[in-house]
């Protein structure tokens, strides 16, 4: 029988980082379906990111802020971050790059959440093959009463102190859990680390508002990327063949200056098998030490105030995609 075979090309454009394509590959996909895909990436040159400014708060970029807020964020995050922030279209198009095209394959989810990245995920691999990790036992409990992730290994866990040995996953992924780490590189590192030789980590997280107001309330939200500091904490860490695809709401047309909570998907090989050459301190932070808890009240009321500001976000730019001519940039 004669291969069903489509291809597509994903061109990094300039600007936010970019310094021109330095890198092409072409990737076999295949789901279970067999049909199999090849997808074109060109990975981009990107210069190295300055410090990040110490007046950034990001009031919900510490573990026990973030414990609370899904807390209650658990309750209706599928019906309100995903048709905004992650759609079904764009969690399978930023999924593409992780060579989901075995059912065999052994996958982690790291900062999982509710299972809605999970779920793409179990399209193409058994559902016994993958695990499913997150902090936060209430977004895991959503995760469970899905049917579709029956025979998933579920489990808490912090994303920055892997409880997995090295060398155990084929593919690690990851999406919308980066922006909550404190330490950002520490779990790019730990991402190398429970990886086989040959295996392929697929990030994906939100991008850096260039319009100063998103830029604002992203900065006193959490921590929101440069595409520039993906790549290099995926390079520190040991990575090669690291591209970055950017992906975004079907309506999200033209340049992207407010910010996306999911707006790119980065990835990386692991070409040596063992730990990752990238030696560190401890961590960043330490969630058994106690927290005043004036400070914790202020932050966690402020970085929620902030983060209303990004469920408004995606419904102006909708309004603006239903009034403005197609052919024309939002």
């Amino acid at each position: 029988m004669k291969e069903m075979v489509s291809s597509s090309t994903f061109r990094a454009p300039g600007g936010l980082g970019f310094l021109g394509p330095s890198k092409i590959g072409l990737i076999p996909l295949r789901n279970r379906s067999g049909v199999r895909s090849r997808v074109k990436y060109i990975a981009p040159k990107c210069a190295v990111s300055s410090a990040r400014p110490a007046s950034q708060p990001r009031f919900i970029q510490h573990k026990k802020e973030a414990f609370w807020f899904y807390r209650f964020l658990s309750i209706v995050y599928d019906h309100v971050i995903n048709p905004g922030h992650w759609t079904e279209d764009m969690r399978d198009d930023a999924l593409e790059p992780a060579e989901l095209y075995h059912h065999g394959l052994k996958v982690v989810d790291v900062g999982g959440g509710t299972g809605f990245t999970t779920l793409g995920i179990v399209k193409h691999v058994d559902n016994e093959n993958v695990t499913l990790l997150d902090q936060s036992p209430h977004q895991l409990e959503k995760a469970r009463q899905k049917v579709a992730l029956n025979g998933v290994n579920i489990i808490e866990g912090d994303a920055e102190d892997l409880p997995y040995p090295t060398d155990t996953f084929d593919r690690y992924v990851s999406a919308g859990s980066i922006e909550y780490w404190p330490d950002p590189q520490r779990g790019i590192r730990e991402a190398y680390r429970v990886l086989k030789l040959g295996g392929v980590a697929c990030l994906i997280g939100p991008v850096h508002p260039t319009f100063w107001l998103s830029r604002f309330f992203a900065d006193m939200w959490m921590l929101f990327p440069k595409e520039e500091e993906y790549i290099e904490w995926f390079q520190k860490a040991g990575f090669q063949d690291v591209k970055i695809k950017r992906i975004g709401p079907k309506w999200y047309r033209g340049v992207r200056r407010h910010g996306l909570i999911m707006g790119c998907s980065v990835t990386g090989v692991k070409r040596s098998s063992g730990d990752s050459p990238l030696q560190l301190g401890p961590k960043a932070e330490d969630v058994e030490k106690p927290v005043n808890p004036f400070t914790f009240i202020f932050r966690f009321v402020m970085g929620t105030i902030c983060a209303s500001y990004y469920v408004l976000v995606p419904i102006y730019m909708w309004m603006k995609d239903q009034i403005v001519p197609k052919d024309q940039p939002i």
